[in-house]
């Protein structure tokens, strides 16, 4: 259910330059409320800069924001109700977790009974009403993570932004913690930007992905969108493992075309892309070890495997080029030097222009 607090973002050819250095070029996009929407980029694409300029922390060089359908563009940060988790958490080390989470309402003008109450509400939201008393350097650091989401909340912000709120966290740690704030934001329902430039992380809590390179948008949509149809090689590639093969494409109707890859083919869509040779993204889980060479099938010869848990990870050398292959298949791993045979699933394989 959606906070009748919470509030639509919108960014309508928005421009930031520092000097000749321009860090977001002409970004439009809109961001529904009570959803969670993620910037996926690398570092320097200009996710940050977005954030902060949602927050009101940096100006626009021009274009226009709004929050909740008011122009917010020429308002401070302080103005626009919006609250913010930093990747270092930013929690003074003085005060205790319950003092902490109650600076912002004592700064805002609350009494002190009031904000101490807001603070504890706030603490048994993110589940650490028992650690009120304690310092931040006696928290973990999943701990400390939710005291500075809880210090956001307390505000009752109509937006709430996180700036790389995971990096500082071990692997499993980082899974707990990013299945814990959509949790929250679900529960509170709450319009949530999310800034890392972790894939798997924007897969696993994102209604929808907005992925970034160069300043500008690439693409977004839906997490499953922009991971079984990037449309073009620098989105395959950074939402995740993809082998680039090169395909001869058919059109078959206005929707659909036959592509051969080696001496395979497979029916997709054709994405607007003419007849003739076309690129095509593989994803490793795409490519099925099938045993011995066989009549319909790709040749391949194993030139490295890697344990790692839960899947065997393999560099193939075949006729289309050297593959990333992964398989489930641990009990049974190939050996360097092994000759395999491949074909393809009917999922994960896409056209994509160059």
């Amino acid at each position: 259910m959606t906070d009748r607090r919470a509030a639509s973002i919108e960014l309508s050819r928005v421009t930031k330059q520092y000097g000749s250095v321009t860090a977001v070029r002409d970004v439009s996009f809109t961001i529904a409320a009570g959803s969670l929407v993620t910037l996926l980029g690398p570092s320097g694409c200009g996710k940050t800069t977005t954030l902060r300029l949602i927050a009101g922390l940096e100006t626009v060089t021009s274009g226009r924001i709004r929050l909740g359908g008011d122009d917010v563009t020429a308002l401070g940060a302080t103005e626009r109700n919006v609250s913010m988790v930093f990747q270092s958490y930013a929690l003074f080390p003085h005060m205790s977790v319950l003092d902490n989470v109650a600076y912002g309402p004592r700064v805002g003008g609350q009494s002190h009974r009031r904000a101490t109450e807001s603070a504890r509400a706030a603490l048994a939201g993110v589940g650490l009403a028992e650690l009120a008393d304690r310092l931040p350097s006696e928290l973990s650091g999943g701990q400390q993570q939710r005291v500075a989401i809880a210090r956001a909340l307390v505000l009752e912000p109509r937006v709430l932004l996180f700036d790389e709120p995971l990096s500082n966290l071990d692997a499993r740690l980082r899974r707990q913690m990013r299945e814990e704030i959509r949790a929250l934001q679900q529960r509170l329902g709450i319009t949530v930007v999310y800034v890392t430039h972790d894939q798997e992380e924007a897969l696993g809590v994102s209604d929808r992905i907005i992925v970034m390179n160069h300043a500008v948008v690439a693409q977004e949509g839906p997490p499953r969108d922009l991971y079984e149809s990037p449309d073009d090689v620098f989105v395959a590639g950074f939402m995740g493992e993809a082998n680039r093969v090169k395909g001869v494409l058919q059109r078959l109707d206005d929707r659909t075309g036959r592509v051969t890859i080696g001496g395979l083919t497979r029916t997709l869509p054709h994405r607007g892309l003419a007849d003739g040779a076309v690129d095509v993204a593989i994803r490793p889980e795409a490519i099925l070890i099938v045993g011995q060479p066989t009549d319909g099938a790709l040749r391949g010869t194993v030139k490295r495997a890697a344990y790692l848990g839960s899947r065997m990870e393999y560099s193939i050398a075949s006729e289309i080029g050297e593959l990333f292959v992964t398989s489930p298949a641990v009990d049974t791993p190939l050996a360097p030097g092994a000759t395999v045979a491949l074909t393809l699933t009917g999922h994960g394989i896409t056209l994509i222009r160059p």
